[in-house]
């Protein structure tokens, strides 16, 4: 079914729902003055939260008490709800401008639904997010601002945006950075992360290996980080080995579980606060986000919240 033809049903739907049984306890209504009705309540009809069926019937209802008395009613059964929907139906085809309107409606409402997931969503996680030992902890790890990256080796944008996370370690001392393995380009990249989950576990300069990986040539894959693991001392065969172990499953089904709650689907994607930031926004945008978390605790300030 078309975008065009779902919002077509709906809007007949609600319509219809609205004034169905409304309509049918005003049998003097004759079919121009359903269509009068129907464009008094898109008139009337809010894009927040949408035109809800409800809120039809409460204008539709006003409007039938102001319609003039007529002495003959007309029949019951020319207003049954099989006689109301083709009415609205073609009212709408007819106003294309309503279908927008009910469209916008319908996104607003879809868009509002989905932000409330995630607000939730967010409190659930916060834990995993933000405190996992799943995270590769960067910079102060007691820091007043943590800022979490979700990365893939073979993300152009995540190397685009290196030379931002490693200004921001070198600038900001008070800074906690966490970095969440987040394959999903490649089987190379899935390799090349459940090699670097082990490396993060070793003693051994994470930062570095991180660095290696992004500024080697070519893909990223299983090859590619165990050479660079071994440049810092690490065994290549006991990193391989240890490749599909428990602890290592578990850092990468992590993120695969944060990105489904909170419908991450790209790299890099930046968290800091309550706000997902998707792509490299770029070093000032984030020591914008990083000031106004300090400021006011969210990385967005308003005149209401404090600071």
């Amino acid at each position: 079914m078309s975008r065009l033809t779902t919002i077509l049903v709906l809007a007949v739907g609600v319509l219809a729902g609205g004034l169905g049984a409304t309509l049918l306890s005003a049998p003097k209504l004759d079919e121009a003055a359903v269509t009068a009705i129907a464009e008094n309540v898109v008139a009337k009809a809010k894009p927040e939260p949408g035109l809800t069926a409800s809120a039809v019937e409460t204008i539709v209802a006003d409007l039938i008490a102001k319609q003039p008395k007529q002495d003959t009613p007309q029949p019951v059964a020319a207003l049954e709800q099989s006689a109301i929907d083709p009415m609205i139906e073609k009212y709408l085809l007819g106003n294309p401008r309503i279908l927008q309107k009910v469209s916008a409606a319908l996104d607003a409402e879809l868009t509002a639904e989905r932000m409330a997931a995630t607000r939730t969503a967010m409190v659930e996680l916060k834990p995993a997010i933000f405190e996992s030992e799943n995270g590769i902890v960067l910079g102060n790890p007691n820091g007043d601002v943590t800022l979490v990256e979700m990365f893939d080796y073979n993300c152009g944008y995540c190397r685009q945006a290196l030379p931002d996370l490693a200004a921001l370690l070198d600038s900001d001392k008070n800074l906690k950075v966490v970095l969440k393995e987040f394959p999903i380009l490649s089987q190379g990249s899935v390799d090349a992360a459940r090699i670097a989950a082990q490396v993060a576990d070793a003693d051994v300069d994470y930062w570095a290996f991180h660095q290696a990986l992004f500024t080697s040539r070519g893909q990223v894959d299983k090859a590619a980080a165990l050479k660079a693991a071994a440049d810092l001392g690490l065994n290549p065969i006991t990193l391989e080995m240890g490749m599909a172990t428990p602890r290592v499953d578990k850092v990468i089904e992590e993120s695969y579980r944060i990105a489904d709650r909170l419908k991450i689907t790209g790299t890099p994607t930046f968290i800091i606060g309550d706000e997902i930031i998707p792509g490299a926004i770029g070093l000032d945008a984030l020591k914008q986000r990083i000031a106004n978390m300090r400021a006011c605790g969210a990385t967005v300030c308003t005149t209401e919240q404090p600071g």
